[in-house]
Parts: structure tokens; sequence; C-alpha cells
């Protein structure tokens, strides 16, 4: 059956024509509409819509029937938000998605959109639904929305528990991957024809000014080499200042990926706890997987690393479990990220720079570069990024001194 005969032209004269639905007042004073329309099942069923006033029916009528026309299929299931959001969890990104990405889903629409959504329909959801859910969030302390209290004694209650906000709200962040996620999770309601459109693109949330760290200087990362070669993990803090390598893809790093005859390692996992356990996951994105090579510093850091990795093995004994980890506790098993601290605090105090973070001597290795006139394609290839934009957006920040130099430069030009 085709859709002029599903819907045919309107009939001149008082008489509405066959397919053109139907409209009346009901006796609570509202108005009720009908019409025949296309389902995703390929059957086609009449719909009711409801309205205050006749026009706003007449309008949701030639909606659906224009639907139809276009063969955009009304859905046949009907779902409540919660329902759907923990189907899209287990079937959809579960098995697409990596472990640590469905476990950041889970915790935001747990958190967040459930409480607040997760008794609505899915089909009628609406944009002001989607802005009602953002301004619960921002204006909802973590510690209510965490339930961080909940496994608390009651002594040792605080915060909302005790009628005393933190007031501790989320950041611009956390509201953009809260819309982030729901918004896809719609996406794909509408590519399976639960939902006709996606109501979270109409909402706009302020993208997040990110603050990222230059890192520590050029002389800093040279004393934090020599002030760490007695340490253990000496070559790791070798790596990530010269190669940028993320915490989780050091930790990762096994001896079959590192070539030391041919001079390179590639990197094709990281270590992540998922779920309460250490987990070896791919990399975190396809230019995340590369090809490292290994010259002067480095290589021979690593040489010696693993000639005393081997003394270490011998020590230990029995006690050694063997995971060919470059960078493994001391009994060969996957080091706990956070117990990295352990070196990593003591190291930083003692060279007078308590506030950088792990993660910023990436940050020194990236900028580092790009002042060296490294072409930027070539440190984004470095740094895996994703993105050339990362690289310049994000990394490349001109100091007081750079930009002073550059405006000497035009001045002498043109004076």
């Amino acid at each position: 059956m085709t859709g002029d005969e599903l819907f045919p032209a309107p009939r001149t004269g008082k008489q509405r024509g066959n397919g053109e639905g139907t409209v009346y007042k009901r006796r609570d004073g509202r108005y009720e509409g009908a019409c025949y329309v296309l389902m995703t099942d390929g059957t086609v069923r009449r719909k009711r819509v409801y309205a205050r006033t006749r026009k706003e029916v007449v309008d949701k009528l030639a909606e659906l029937q224009k639907h139809s026309r276009d063969g955009v299929p009304m859905p046949t299931k009907t779902w409540t938000v919660t329902e759907y959001l923990a189907y899209w969890l287990e079937h959809v990104v579960r098995p697409n998605s990596k472990p640590k990405t469905h476990q950041g889903y889970e915790v935001v629409t747990r958190v967040h959109v459930v409480p607040v959504l997760g008794k609505k329909r899915l089909t009628a959801l609406q944009a002001a639904d989607i802005r009602l859910l953002l301004t619960r969030v921002q204006h909802r302390c973590r510690c209510c929305a965490e339930e961080i209290d909940a496994g608390r004694p009651e002594r040792g209650r605080r915060c909302c528990a005790i009628g005393r906000c933190c007031e501790s709200y989320p950041s611009a962040r956390t509201l953009q991957q809260v819309h982030a996620v729901f918004r896809n999770a719609l996406q794909n309601a509408v590519r399976e024809e639960l939902v006709m459109r996606n109501v979270a693109k109409l909402v706009r949330v302020p993208s997040p000014k990110y603050r990222v760290h230059r890192g520590i200087t050029a002389d800093q990362a040279h004393e934090m080499i020599e002030a760490s070669v007695s340490d253990r993990l000496h070559a790791l803090y070798v790596l990530t200042l010269y190669l940028g390598m993320r915490r989780a893809e050091l930790l990762g790093l096994r001896w079959a990926d590192v070539d030391l005859d041919g001079g390179h390692l590639e990197i094709v996992q990281t270590l992540q706890r998922v779920d309460g356990e250490l987990r070896f996951v791919p990399a975190k994105t396809t230019a995340s997987e590369r090809t490292l090579p290994l010259v002067g510093r480095c290589w021979e850091t690593l040489r010696k690393h693993r000639a005393a990795q081997a003394w270490e093995t011998s020590e230990a004994g029995d006690d050694w479990t063997d995971h060919d980890l470059v960078f493994p506790s001391r009994v060969g098993t996957p080091l706990e990220p956070d117990n990295l601290r352990r070196s990593w605090y003591p190291l930083r105090k003692k060279l007078g720079v308590e506030s950088t973070r792990f993660h910023d001597l990436r940050h020194t290795c990236v900028t580092l570069l790009l002042d060296l006139g490294v072409p930027p394609h070539i440190v984004r290839e470095i740094a895996g990024h994703s993105d050339i934009g990362v690289t310049m957006r994000i990394y490349a920040h001109a100091s007081l001194d750079e930009k002073r130099a550059a405006l000497r430069k035009l001045d002498g030009r043109i004076g």
C-alpha cells in the first residue's frame, strides 16, 4: 500500500477525507484526535493525540501524517527512560565500547539521569525535560547526587545528610558529560526508530574552559631526571618526559612491545581500574596506538632498567608473578595506578613543584617539542592525540616571553 493510498488528498466540503483523522472535544474540555500512521513493525495503526485546543490537535495530526508519508514510522514499544537506558547500556554500549566507557556511562545515567527523568516515557521527552535535567544536575551538590554519605556511620555523616549542604556543585565539564551521554543514548533510540527525534540536540550546554598546565620547564625536567636516578621507576619518568606517554600506557607497557635492538616501542594496551579491578584494555583511541622511536637517553635508560628488573626478579624468587610488564610492582604484578604516588609525591616535593600532577609531565613533553619548533603534526603523532586541534588548542600556549619576541620582530619589520 502506497503513502497516497494511506493518506489521500483532502476532499472539498465539510466531510473529512478518509485517513485525514478525526478530531472531537472530550467531556473534560480537551480535544482528542486520531489518525492512521505507519509503525516500526510495518503495520498501520490508529494513533491518538490530545491537546487543549482543536488547532493543536490538528497540528499534531498533520505532523504524524507527514512523518508517515515520509516513511518515518512511529515506535511500537513504549519505554520509560529507565528501561531504555538499561537496554542501551547492556546491548549497545557494553558490546561496542571499552569497559571504562561503559562504566562512565553507567555512573552518569544512574546518578544524574534516572533520578530526574527515569519514570518519563521515552516518546514523551521534550526539550524542556532536558533543560530540567541539566538544571537539577547543576544545582545538586555532589554529596547528595553520588550519595557519598550513604555508607558512613551516623556520626560520620555530613553535608545533606545532616541538613547542611557542602555546596560542592558539579563543574561545567560534568554538565557537558551528562548532556553528551544522554544525547548519545537518544541518538541510538532514533536509529532504532524508538523515537522520531533527538530532543537533547535542541538544548545546548556551555563548553567548559580547559586550563591545561604547561608542565615544568626544561631545566626542571632535567633536574627531575637526575633526582630520580636511584628510584626503581626512573625509566618511567624518562619515558613520560621524553615520549609524552600517559600513565595508563606506561603501566600497561610490556617487554614484548619494546624492541631495544630495533630502537622503538609500540603502545597497544593500557592498564586501568574498571569495576573495582585492574584490567588491560586497548589503547585510548586508534591514534593512541602508535610506534615511538627510542633514542639517546630513552634507549639507554630502558636497557639499564631491564637489567635491574632481572636482578629484582631473581631476588623475589617464587613470589614473582610474571606479566611481562616493563613497570610492574615489586612482585611482577600490575602496578596499582594510585601507588605511583608513593614515588611521585616525594620526588616532586624534592624539586619544589608540589602542585605539579604526574600527567603534567606529558604536557611538559608536548609543550617543549612545540617550543623547539617541531611541526604540530609530528607532535600529535608522538603524543597520540586523536585530533591535531587538541595539540594546538590545549597545549600550544605561548609564553609572555614568546609573545614579546614575536612582537619585537613585527616592530622591527614595520619600524
